[in-house]
């Protein structure tokens, strides 16, 4: 019989409620007689409701049942529930690593195994998207089609090394835990052989009693077992404890001791149970609840056969009540869950907005970036969707970041191939530079060293890698050429002012010339003036002022001979051109001639004016008489076309300067 007993516990070995082997026997009969008794007035409908209600109060057995026979198996898993589980999904990668630096620190690595997993998971998610997006970027900016993408980051490095270390100590604990495991099994299941001897009506009942209390002291020592034997050892167990207390009819006073004794602790049980019922925490209540239902089952022995349903019944009624709860808050997790997987379709719309919303310029696409990457953060922190659309959320956010950073590089390619040429642009300005950097004719030099400045300025930009590097090379060439220049210039302005010096001691000597009065020897004499301040050479910028004093002093000389007007102006010309060339001022000697051209076509404008005008005063009736207006007019073209022929050979003498 209790072999037979045995093994129909092993066939049902997971599938019986907690302690529902309090009552097997009695269970058993009670309801075959109900069944034989009442069949006919037990409506279809009544039993629905009572078979719905069952399972509602055995789902909320087994969901305890289950997480009791996992925290048996390894009992360091209870300690998880102290940890809290925080929503990693919104931390930054760098507050990840520092989580689970934390994390590995702890001793009992089984309590911190399922938040080190979450970590994992959260950081290879936003790593991996980071890797896309570097490489996205190599693949758009690299110049060498055999150049291989590699990303090294520190941060990932420290993930591994700390990943590596929880590892580690995970197998050093699951390789202990087998080995305990095992031992641990076969220990229980030999105090259960011993249960079985314990029925034995020639031994004195009290040393069977203190033999019984040993064992059951042993088996709460025993340790944890697999958690798929878990169910069945401890059915095997409690089938024989109870077994064992039917026998003690033999001494109903101890039997009857020990069944008051285990329903005060049943009933204490079920006072906390219903305080629990009540606490706000509904986590802590359910964790609690495990505790009291495995010390129900495995620490309190049996009671009464008056008690044992009510009893039973109470705290399944009161199992389910915080079980029911605890559904509830899953309902407000799973509400916020979904909320929060709006806010990330709203972000990756937003997101796949921006990958349409064409830009032109580099500084509008910086800013484009910055929306993504606060909308990207913005995803990461939004927290926790469904599970069953997780994947899916993840891969809409991937695609949409992904053809967002299609978009902007193509953007890029087009700037790419610009700054290309730019590259070349100013490689050629760099090469002229630095040919022309050791060039001691600083007067032809110099204005085209200006040149390749302006035209670097007017280059755009250039390829990141290269900028530095040819900026530097052009920069060296210049300042190396514009240095000798400063050299050059140092040593020109001491002879210059020697010849300040010289000139301004010489406008004494001019100021105090007397003419003879003979022209050609007063002619000779001022050229010859002319001809020694030409000889003293330039003067420094800054004291230029003497030329003109010196050209004052030769107007007045140039009065008071008795020259044309023509050989007057010409002369002064010929000074005034004469240091404009010493001066190299090229550009002064090219604002010379095209005034003097304009001034040829404004003289010859004036002439055809006048010339028209005599023309309609002689076709009149009074044509062989010219009256003074006539004369005057003739007059005033004479003087233009004089005017004119000094003009021209103003421009003829500045042409002549150019072809030499």
């Amino acid at each position: 019989m209790l072999e037979e007993k045995n093994d129909n516990l092993q066939k049902a070995d997971g599938k019986l409620g907690i302690d529902t082997t309090d009552s097997i026997q009695e269970n058993a009969i009670d309801t075959s007689s109900a069944e034989t008794t009442d069949e006919n007035a037990v409506s279809e409908t009544e039993t629905a409701t009572v078979e719905a209600a069952e399972n509602d109060h055995q789902e909320a057995l087994d969901a305890i049942t289950n997480s009791n026979a996992e925290e048996s198996e390894d009992e360091t898993l209870k300690e998880r529930h102290d940890i809290p589980m925080k929503d990693y999904d919104t931390f930054t990668l760098d507050a990840l690593v520092d989580e689970l630096r934390k994390l590995i620190q702890i001793d009992k690595v089984m309590s911190v195994k399922d938040h080190i997993e979450e970590i994992k998971k959260s950081f290879l998610l936003q790593y991996n998207h980071l890797i896309e997006e570097k490489k996205e970027e190599f693949n758009a900016s690299k110049q060498d089609p055999n150049e291989e993408f590699e990303y090294h980051s520190p941060l990932k490095l420290k993930f591994d090394e700390y990943y590596n270390v929880f590892r580690e100590k995970r197998n050093a604990h699951f390789k202990h835990l087998q080995s305990n495991l095992k031992t641990n099994l076969e220990t229980r299941l030999a105090i259960v052989e011993e249960l079985k001897e314990l029925i034995n009506p020639q031994e004195n009942i009290k040393d069977t009693l203190k033999h019984f209390n040993e064992l059951r002291e042993r088996w709460k020592n025993a340790g944890a077992i697999p958690k798929d034997k878990y169910n069945h050892v401890w059915n095997n167990y409690h089938f024989h404890v109870e077994n064992f207390y039917d026998y003690l009819h033999l001494d109903r006073e101890a039997r009857d001791l020990d069944f008051k004794y285990n329903l005060e602790q049943k009933q204490k049980i079920i006072t906390r149970v219903e305080e629990l019922a009540n606490e706000a925490d509904i986590s802590k209540a359910f964790r609690e609840l495990q505790d009291l239902h495995r010390i129900w089952k495995e620490d309190i022995g049996p009671v009464s056969k008056e008690h044992r349903d009510a009893i039973w019944n109470k705290f399944s009624e009161l199992t389910k009540k915080i079980h029911d709860k605890r559904e509830v808050l899953f309902e407000s997790q799973r509400a916020n869950e979904q909320k929060n997987l709006e806010v990330k379709k709203e972000i990756i719309g937003k997101i796949e907005v921006l990958g349409t919303e064409k830009v032109n310029s580099h500084s509008q696409w910086l800013v484009q970036i910055q929306k993504v990457e606060a909308l990207r953060n913005e995803f990461f922190a939004a927290g926790k969707v469904p599970s069953e659309v997780n994947e899916e959320t993840w891969a809409s956010f991937k695609t949409a970041v992904r053809n967002f950073n299609a978009f902007k590089n193509s953007f890029y390619k087009d700037i790419k191939k610009d700054q290309n040429d730019n590259l070349n642009k100013k490689m050629a300005l760099v090469a002229k530079a630095k040919e022309l950097q050791e060039s001691t004719d600083f007067n032809s030099t110099t204005p085209i060293m200006k040149q390749i400045q302006e035209e670097w300025k007017q280059i755009g930009h250039v390829p990141k890698k290269y900028s530095d590097k040819i900026w530097k090379e052009f920069k060296d060439a210049c300042n190396h050429y514009f240095d000798k220049l400063k050299e050059h210039k140092s040593e020109e302005n001491q002879d210059e002012v020697v010849a300040f010096d010289n000139k301004k001691a010489y406008l004494d000597i001019l100021r105090a010339y007397q003419l003879t009065g003979d022209h050609k020897t007063d002619l000779d004499a001022i050229k010859k003036h002319i001809e020694i301040w030409k000889g003293y050479g330039k003067v420094p910028f800054s004291r230029r002022h003497i030329e003109g004093k010196f050209n004052k002093i030769l107007d007045a000389l140039f009065e008071k001979l008795s020259l044309s007007k023509k050989e007057s102006e010409m002369m002064r010309f010929s000074n005034r051109i004469d240091s404009l060339t010493d001066s190299n001022d090229t550009r002064k000697l090219d604002n010379e001639k095209i005034f003097i051209m304009r001034k040829i076509e404004e003289v010859q404008n004036e002439i055809f004016q006048l010339e028209n005008n005599i023309q309609f005063f002689t076709n009149t009736k009074n044509a062989k008489k010219e009256n003074s207006i006539v004369l005057e007019v003739r007059k005033n073209i004479a003087i233009h076309k004089e005017s004119l022929e000094v003009w021209k050979d103003k421009l003829k003498q500045l042409r002549n300067l150019n072809q030499e």
